[in-house]
């Protein structure tokens, strides 16, 4: 920047009324008389009457339009890290043939330029910004009517002269739409002043006084609030002394607050078993079919969050978050948000995630716990239970534990958490299984943690293999796929147990039909049976025409016209045969008897009534009677 030696006052510069006298004094003879207005008295009238006018008609000149004020601003911005490059533009009118800065403090004109064209600005260039250039500024520019105004002052600032504060918010960087926070800006030194700035256009920086804590920290709390997710709330502070105002620190951490809204949650995953050993990799995927564009990870009590941005796979929107080598450290409460580039609003957080580390040395925590089957009596069964029944795994240790984990090996569910208690001078806690079935097969292990850090856990138990027998004996092997519920394995009991039922209920009605028919088909034989037994003796009938048979008396031939009569009229339409037999014997009283098909046959007989005196006695009758099915 150009400095000027010559310096002038700018109101020094404007024009001045100029009084001349015009008329030179007249002699007067002593002895003339004066004249209405006074001889001598009449000349210093007219003087000081010309004068006042030329004054008069000057001052008007000048004041008849007033210059206006000149605008000042830095670029590209005011708040400049020491060694960068910063151009103060002064603007002025079209008239404007020059332009000085001034900085506060300083005797001289700090620089003047030449206007640019179109000759309302002019340039100030300060190629490495030190604590020299830092102060406070102003502009005014000359015209063919004078000098103009000062500008507004302009601060220009230097930062990265001091070592950096630390920016957290309390209670937590993510809060819900409409809610409040604290930042709290401090450093181990005892500066006077913090400043904090929010990004952003048009954002005024903050003031506050320090406080000393306690501690011997300094520090400074700025109520920020309400949060909405009109805009992104992105913060950096700093400090200063009292006599070097504009002299800043290195900026702390940017620290953005993020605002959640009441979009889909995602859903966050842990791509490892839930115990993580140290040293090792840690990978949490966060992922939504929302189609967000970027996740943030946040871990519960941190004062910042990560941010990945958003992936395409398999139609889900997802981002990886890599945590590695694992230390204690990483032990905690874990949340994921996603959002879209186009809005500065955060969804609804995600379900909660623990991540759980495992001791690093055995003098952490002594010992780890050990691990056995057994019922809480103490007997203690080999790794093999029967299906359907009862088992209970037993964790214990003589180092005190508040709290005793369980995990299997492959499973996607938590470790399931129980309170230790204090028996036969052990922590121990027991973690009931049953009605037990193949699902419950597989490897476990237990750990121990205290209340005070629940997330890091002791070293882990030698590892129990548990092995579920079937129903032939034989022990089956850990299920390859994720666990199964008890509540599922007790349905598929009930559903075969009731199907078998079922078919067996169903093979025993069957029986009772076919058993039925059977009975009813030999006692319609039997009963065939007994209405057509022939007497014995008899001869085989010989078949005729309509079953007819033929008769050895003539009595017998009278029955049988009337028979074939009786018979022929109770002939169904559809031509039931009749077969007839009948046997001729000896004895007198002959017997007739017929087998009919869709008929039935009752053959009874009667005694003939007693003959007269003188008479033979009369052939018994035979008759039939036939009856449709």
């Amino acid at each position: 920047m150009r400095q000027s030696h010559d310096k002038k006052d700018p109101a020094s510069e404007r024009p001045h009324p100029v009084c001349v006298s015009v008329l030179p004094a007249p002699r007067v003879h002593p002895s003339a008389e004066p004249g209405p207005l006074g001889g001598d008295a009449m000349t210093p009238a007219l003087t000081a009457l010309l004068c006042l006018g030329l004054s008069l008609d000057t001052r008007t000149h000048v004041q008849a339009g007033p210059l206006p004020k000149p605008a000042l601003w830095a670029e590209p911005d005011s708040v400049i890290i020491r060694g960068s490059p910063v151009t103060i533009w002064c603007r002025g009118t079209l008239e404007a043939q020059e332009y000085r800065l001034d900085k506060e403090g300083s005797t001289e004109p700090w620089d003047t330029q030449k206007p640019l064209e179109p000759r309302n600005k002019a340039r100030f260039s300060i190629p490495s910004m030190t604590e020299h250039y830092a102060g406070r500024f102003h502009c005014y520019y000359l015209s063919p009517e004078g000098w103009s105004e000062r500008s507004d002052p302009l601060e220009l600032v230097v930062t990265g002269v001091y070592s950096k504060p630390t920016l957290s918010v309390l209670p937590s960087p993510v809060v819900a739409s409409g809610g409040n926070v604290t930042l709290q800006c401090g450093s181990q030194q005892g500066y006077h002043h913090f400043v904090l700035i929010e990004e952003g256009e048009h954002r005024l920086p903050r003031t506050l006084d320090s406080q000393q804590l306690h501690s011997g920290q300094f520090q400074a709390l700025f109520p920020v609030g309400p949060v909405t997710p009109s805009h992104r709330w992105t913060f950096r502070c700093y400090y200063y002394y009292r006599n070097t105002p504009q002299v800043w620190s290195h900026p702390s951490d940017p620290l953005e607050i993020l605002a959640s809204g009441v979009s889909r949650k995602p859903s966050l995953l842990m791509l490892q078993g839930p115990v993580v050993a140290p040293g090792e990799t840690l990978t949490l995927q966060c992922g939504s079919n929302v189609g967000y564009d970027r996740f943030a990870l946040y871990k519960e009590g941190e004062r910042d969050f990560l941010q990945r941005p958003g992936q395409l796979q398999g139609g889900l929107s997802q981002a990886n978050f890599t945590l590695g080598p694992v230390r204690g450290s990483h032990g905690g409460q874990y949340r994921c948000y996603g959002a879209h580039n186009l809005s500065s609003e955060w969804s609804a957080p995600s379900d909660p995630l623990d991540i759980l580390i495992s001791s690093e040395e055995p003098s952490g925590f002594s010992q780890g716990p050990r691990l056995c089957t057994g019922p809480a009596g103490g007997a203690k069964p080999g790794p093999t239970v029967a299906s359907g029944e009862n088992v209970t795994l037993l964790c214990q240790s003589w180092g005190q534990f508040h709290t005793f984990l369980l995990t299997k090996e492959g499973a996607a569910h938590p470790p399931l958490r129980l309170r230790s208690k204090y028996r036969a001078h052990k922590y121990q806690a027991e973690f009931p299984m049953g009605p037990v079935t193949s699902a419950h097969a597989g490897t476990y292990r237990c750990y121990g943690s205290h209340s005070y850090s629940p997330h890091l856990l002791s070293l882990p138990s030698d590892p129990l293999e548990l092995m579920v027998s079937g129903p032939s004996g034989g022990s089956s092997p850990p299920p390859a796929g994720p666990r199964s519920t008890p509540g599922l394995g007790r349905y598929l009991e009930a559903l075969i147990g009731v199907s078998v039922a079922f078919v067996l209920l169903l093979f025993l009605l069957l029986f009772l039909v076919l058993r039925r028919q059977r009975q009813s088909k030999h006692k319609i034989s039997d009963q065939r049976k007994t209405d057509f037994q022939r007497p014995a003796g008899a001869a085989e009938p010989e078949p005729k025409d309509r079953g007819l048979l033929r008769r050895s008396s003539a009595a017998a031939d009278v029955q049988e016209e009337n028979l074939y009569a009786a018979m022929k009229d109770t002939q169904p339409e559809d031509g039931v045969e009749l077969d007839s037999q009948a046997a001729a014997s000896e004895d007198p009283q002959d017997v007739t008897y017929a087998q009919l098909q869709s008929l039935t046959l009752r053959r009874e007989a009667t005694e003939p009534p007693p003959s007269q005196e003188g008479e033979p006695p009369a052939e018994p009758s035979v008759y039939a009677t036939l009856a449709i099915h």
